[in-house]
């Protein structure tokens, strides 16, 4: 469905350290974005994070940031696609920014881009209880946070794989 997949799923296994096993799924946490042993994507996603949501309450840091990734099993995919809407927001609705935490931020937007990119049905579902535990809030919390994400971005969620790809290539350098 996404053109040039092939060399996307390639880029994502060497840039964000997956290694080159052509046998492993994507589907496993890179380190970067995990947290666990090589800095890299989280602390991008820290320092921007606190750049545009600057509230000091729930200032996002490194150590939540691994938590969560690794507790909801946060894909690079879903990470680049929630740096896009967060990017998106940065245009389009500054204010919401400026209301919002930067851990709210990062975590209601990584469950939005894990929804969008995974929930396919009962199966697959992604649910907003099993995201509070992971982010250490309660289920009406992400409720709200939530419905404030999706009406802030206008709903706007689908994504030009285009800008997926300008993401990487951010990451990337």
């Amino acid at each position: 469905f996404l053109p040039r997949h092939q060399q996307l799923s390639d880029r994502v296994r060497k840039r964000l350290y997956y290694g080159w096993d052509k046998e492993r799924s994507l589907d496993g946490l890179s380190s970067p974005v995990a947290g666990e042993c090589r800095a890299g994507t989280r602390d991008i996603a820290v320092e921007l994070l606190q750049k545009v949501a600057p509230s000091p309450i729930r200032r996002l840091q490194k150590k939540y940031v691994s938590h969560v990734s690794r507790e909801a099993c946060i894909s690079p995919c879903s990470m680049m696609l929630a740096l896009v809407y967060i990017e998106r927001l940065r245009h389009r609705n500054p204010e919401y920014l400026q209301q919002i935490s930067s851990s709210d931020l990062f975590l209601i937007s990584m469950m939005v881009a894990s929804k969008y990119l995974y929930d396919e049905g009962e199966e697959e579902e992604v649910f907003n209880d099993e995201w509070g535990a992971a982010g250490k809030v309660d289920v009406q919390t992400m409720n709200t946070l939530e419905m404030n994400f999706l009406s802030a971005i206008d709903w706007s969620l689908y994504t030009d794989p285009r800008e997926l790809f300008e993401v990487l290539s951010w990451l990337e350098g």
